[in-house]
């Protein structure tokens, strides 16, 4: 059974970085496409980043400010968060999908984390 632990959440002002960690546990297979979503209070989950087999994909309101990367040594994707801004404020999940597919809908992916808190503050 596959598992996703997110990590570095965190509270931070308007302008800094945060770099977010989603460490894969279990049977997770090498063909897999990976992603995170983000959910804030009172509004619907919204896909922020994804990548698979090398090739990444951005949300608009993420792209130029955010790189995401996998580590399969330590079976671990980040997305490295810049220039945060209020509106970034969320609880941001790491989701798996099986095969190299990216998708940008929640409905695709059928592992998920427990989510880490972003709080950026103006």
């Amino acid at each position: 059974q596959v598992q996703l632990v997110e990590s570095g959440g965190g509270l931070v002002q308007a302008g800094d970085s945060l770099r977010l960690s989603c460490a894969a546990s279990g049977r997770t297979g090498s063909n897999n496409a990976m992603a995170w979503f983000r959910q804030a209070p009172g509004k619907e989950r919204e896909f922020v980043s994804a990548i698979s087999d090398g090739a990444t994909y951005y949300a608009d309101s993420v792209k130029g400010r955010s790189v995401i990367f996998r580590d399969n040594s330590k079976n671990t994707m980040y997305l490295q968060m810049n220039n945060l801004k209020p509106e970034d404020t969320a609880v941001y999940y790491c989701a798996l999908r099986r095969g190299l597919i990216i998708s940008t809908s929640s409905l695709d992916f059928q592992i998920w984390g427990q989510g880490t808190q972003v709080t950026v503050s103006s």
